[in-house]
């Protein structure tokens, strides 16, 4: 791809940053940035060497309804507009707008105009290459708490521990992850020669969700330092909900203990728990310690040595066959340990001996699916 000269204004906005950061990341991208802080001059000359524009400043909550919608979100695109016209030259343009354009809101007016702006300004320049997405409510880092986003608002304060106002807890409400939006703008830069037709786009896939259930959602990620209970990540929007929790943490709360079971034999420490994958956990056993001796009916797991020196044992409770595996942190190895085998594991290294642990199930001591049996000698 040839060398690609993108203007984008609203850069230090919440889209703004994570569009500059990804088109950073591309080769043959050259970026200048637009804010309100800076000249016309400077904007036209931007201007002039643009091939792509993105078009992202905007203001959405803000004191004087009259003056600041109308200076932000109309008076910029007009201003575009007319040098364009006046220097003559079409650049790609990428504009974001707003769902709101039909609520008839004073923000939504004012995104309605600037798309009309814009759209004249296509159709009597002829150009063919103007893309206006109106986005719906977006949410992903660096989004700003009590301005861009419930999501933002919610991960922010719950996160903190404090409390979150839901007027209409069963108000649903149409979700856009951040990533997907920026991942339709970049994709405009590989289609260089692509016709816009119709001017109006959206970006998918889009989530549906009630305040109700997306605070419940946050709600359950706070609580996972304590009972290590993983969401379900196969579900599209909790993993982004979950990777968009997780930016809007305390940045110097990233840390969090996990509690320390010991007895004479070593230690024993549970990491993450889940529904739908188990159970992870891990163990430490000094010299000569024996683990394990029992056996399950539908419990399966695995291990994995980490550190240390160990012999694991399996018998099979019908035929009395048994198997055994010495095993070293040296060499990255798993042990699959199947239902309707007995097993142990030794530790017969000379020091302390650490075992990764994974279980397909979340043990409950009220179903323990776990039945003492020696493994005999071989």
């Amino acid at each position: 791809m040839k060398n690609v000269n993108v203007l984008i204004t609203g850069a230090n906005g919440f889209i703004g940053k994570n569009l500059y950061v990804a088109l950073e990341e591309m080769k043959n991208v050259s970026i200048k940035t637009y804010t309100r802080d800076q000249t016309i001059k400077e904007l036209e000359q931007f201007l002039n060497q643009a091939d792509v524009v993105f078009h992202l400043a905007g203001v959405n909550r803000v004191k004087d309804e009259d003056i600041e919608f109308v200076e932000g979100n109309i008076n910029l695109t007009e201003k575009i507009t007319g040098i364009l016209r006046k220097i003559d030259r079409k650049p790609i343009i990428v504009m974001s707008s707003s769902i709101q354009v039909t609520n008839n809101t004073p923000y939504g007016e004012s995104k309605k105009k600037a798309e009309e702006i814009l759209e004249k300004y296509a159709q009597e320049t002829n150009h063919n290459q103007v893309f206006i997405y109106r986005l719906t409510n977006v949410f992903g880092k660096w989004g700003k708490p009590n301005y861009n986003s419930v999501v933002a608002t919610f991960c922010y304060n719950i996160s903190r521990g404090l409390d979150v106002d839901i007027h209409d807890p069963l108000n649903e409400i149409e979700l856009v992850y951040i990533d997907d939006v920026i991942k339709e703008f970049k994709n405009r830069i590989y289609c260089l020669k692509e016709k816009s037709k119709p001017f109006i786009h959206q970006v998918t896939p889009t989530y549906k969700i009630t305040l109700k259930k997306l605070a419940a959602q946050i709600y359950e990620f706070y609580n996972l330092r304590k009972n290590l209970i993983m969401p379900d990540l196969s579900n599209p929007l909790t993993k982004a909900l979950y990777s968009t929790y997780l930016s809007y943490l305390d940045q110097y709360q990233f840390a969090y203990n996990l509690e320390i079971k010991k007895d004479l034999r070593g230690s024993l420490v549970e990491l993450l728990k889940s529904d739908h994958f188990g159970q992870i956990f891990i163990s430490t056993s000094h010299p000569g310690v024996i683990r394990g001796n029992h056996y399950h009916h539908t419990k399966v797991e695995k291990f994995c040595v980490i550190k240390g020196k160990a012999n694991i044992k399996l018998q099979n409770i019908i035929s009395d066959e048994i198997s055994s595996y010495v095993v070293t942190g040296d060499k990255a190895q798993i042990v699959d340990i199947p239902p309707g085998y007995t097993h142990s594991l030794e530790n017969i290294g000379e020091s302390e001996l650490i075992v990764l642990f994974w279980a397909n199930e979340i043990f409950d001591k009220d179903r323990p699916d776990t039945y003492f049996r020696e493994v005999e000698n071989e």
